[in-house]
Parts: C-alpha cells; structure tokens; sequence
C-alpha cells in the first residue's frame, strides 16, 4: 500500500482512507457530539468519585474524611460543579438522539436548532441543579 508525504496510508489515489476532520467542515453537531463523548467520561470519573463517597462512608471516619475533606474544598466543588453541568449536557443531548432515533430532525436547520435549544436546557438545568445542591 502507497504512504502519503506523512506517512499514512493511502489507497485508491491521493485520498484518506476515510473521512477525517481535513475533509469536514466543523459543525454545531459535530462539536457537540465530541463534548457528548467527553462528558461521558466525565460521568464515569464523577460516578467514580460519588462510590468512593458512599464506600468511605460505610468505611469508617478516617477515609469519609478524606473524600469528604476532597469534595467539600474548592477543587473538589469545581468537580461537583462539572459533574453536575456533565450530566445536565449528556441527558439533554440523549434526549436530542432518542427524538433522532424516532427519525425525527434531521434537516440542518433542525439539527442546529435542537443543539441550541439542548445547550440552554442543559444550562438551565445545571444552574438549577447546582443552586439545588448550594441551599440544601
């Protein structure tokens, strides 16, 4: 098989193999579908972190005050802070793909205008969550 001048690849003429971000144009779509998978795991080390909560707690006293001491500091309301907007963005966006999935906005237009409306009801919601946990 050819390589290009960088090394890759290269079949059926001077093309990438497959579509790659040199050929796309970025899209709101795109981005918000990269931030999607981002917040994903963002929801797994925040998933991480409540278990750790719970475990110490049913642990004992020394470990519930670490994690406890970790989360209750400014880098750990940070964390709070993006796990609750992290989750506020990824259950908006899976309602975006299940209306997706039942075969409906797909036009650009559409496309656009559910990833606006998506972003300012996931902000919505994590302010609110975020001023739910602040006076609880």
């Amino acid at each position: 098989m050819a390589k290009s001048e960088h090394g890759a690849a290269v079949g059926r003429g001077n093309r990438p193999l497959s579509p790659h971000l040199q050929v796309y144009k970025p899209q709101i779509t795109s981005g918000l579908s990269i931030f999607h998978r981002v917040t994903g795991v963002g929801n797994s080390i925040g998933a991480v972190l409540v278990a750790w909560w719970f475990i110490a707690a049913a642990t004992g006293r020394e470990a519930f005050a670490f994690i406890d001491g970790l989360l209750t500091s400014w880098v750990g309301h940070l964390l709070l802070i993006g796990f609750a907007f992290s989750l506020c963005y990824h259950l908006c966006n899976g309602v975006r793909h299940l209306i997706w999935d039942a075969g409906y906005g797909f036009e650009i237009e559409e496309a656009t205008l559910s990833g606006i409306v998506m972003l300012v009801a996931a902000g919505i919601l994590g302010v609110g969550l975020i001023l739910v946990g602040a006076l609880a």
